[in-house]
């Protein structure tokens, strides 16, 4: 018998803390665009908490209630047009929102959960989910501090890998859903006999520019309005992100961009990007709806 049908949503997991209401508030922009639902889902591991007494289940059930509802509520606040979907289940985090990714279009998680309470690194949770996730997985920063006047710019960062086109795609989708200007880095390494060289270094990053521009005229010629620059990386693009990390508000990665996935999840990327509000999207060619 056929499994039923069901609807695509953009999913967002909820565990009680700021970081998993500022992942539901970003994520609004994605369900209103896709006019599809925004489903809250918290998720009971009774496993975590070593008691499986009625009163204990209760409590955490009642935990759950509150933070969906305080997460709903949130969202329901802007007054946007989104519907809303609350579930709270009972298993692993990770597993439950790796079974919610195969019908959504987006699972988003805060980069730091409850449980980790250093804003600087990213959740266990968001890290096990890129691997295994069917869809693009968001994983969302924020802060408390105010931010900077403007719009923050989307960057995508290509490589070599079978996902670079739709990661250049969902870049320019998400760079058009915000508002937001849009550059596209690559990196290139020296020989070791041209590290020192200037007119080797300018060269390189001329050759790199060509390249990209001609990936994005394709985009610029379909969206003229859209302000989307190339950008040439002579080295490692984390020094590039770290220099201008007030003024990214997204990173837009191929998953199997091996060497830019761990660069910005591990802790040289956490330092890299301390107290900014720059969230990563994981892109698979594979696991697009």
């Amino acid at each position: 018998m056929p499994e039923p049908f069901t609807p695509p949503s953009i999913v967002v997991g909820i565990d009680g803390s700021r970081a998993a209401v500022r992942a539901a508030l970003w994520a609004i922009d994605e369900a209103v665009s896709r006019d599809i639902p925004l489903r809250l889902m918290y998720t009971i591991d009774p496993s975590g908490s070593g008691a499986s007494d009625s009163q204990e289940e209760a409590s955490q059930q009642a935990s759950a209630e509150l933070a969906v509802r305080y997460a709903a509520n949130a969202v329901e606040s802007t007054e946007r047009p989104v519907k809303v979907e609350i579930d709270i289940l009972s298993g692993h985090p990770v597993a439950t929102l790796v079974e919610a990714s195969r019908f959504a279009a987006m699972v988003c998680v805060g980069a730091v959960g409850l449980k980790h309470f250093d804003r600087d690194r990213i959740g266990s949770t968001a890290t096990a989910l890129i691997a295994s996730a069917h869809c693009p997985v968001a994983m969302v920063r924020g802060s408390e501090r105010a931010t900077a006047p403007g719009v923050g710019w989307v960057v995508v960062e290509l490589d070599e890998s079978p996902d670079s086109a739709a990661v250049l795609q969902s870049g320019v989708q998400e760079a058009r859903l915000r508002g937001a200007p849009l550059r596209v880095l690559s990196s290139w390494q020296s020989r070791y006999t041209d590290v020192h060289d200037t007119h080797a270094v300018s060269d390189g990053n001329r050759m790199v520019r060509a390249q990209l521009d001609r990936r994005l005229s394709h985009w610029k010629h379909q969206y003229p309005d859209l302000d989307a620059r190339p950008v040439a990386i002579h080295g490692s693009v984390l020094n590039y992100l770290a220099k201008h990390g007030e003024e990214i508000q997204l990173v837009v990665v191929g998953a199997r961009n091996a060497v830019g996935i761990e660069e910005l999840l591990g802790p040289t990327g956490s330092a890299a990007l301390h107290n900014t509000d720059c969230s990563v999207l994981v892109i698979d060619r594979q696991r697009l709806l």
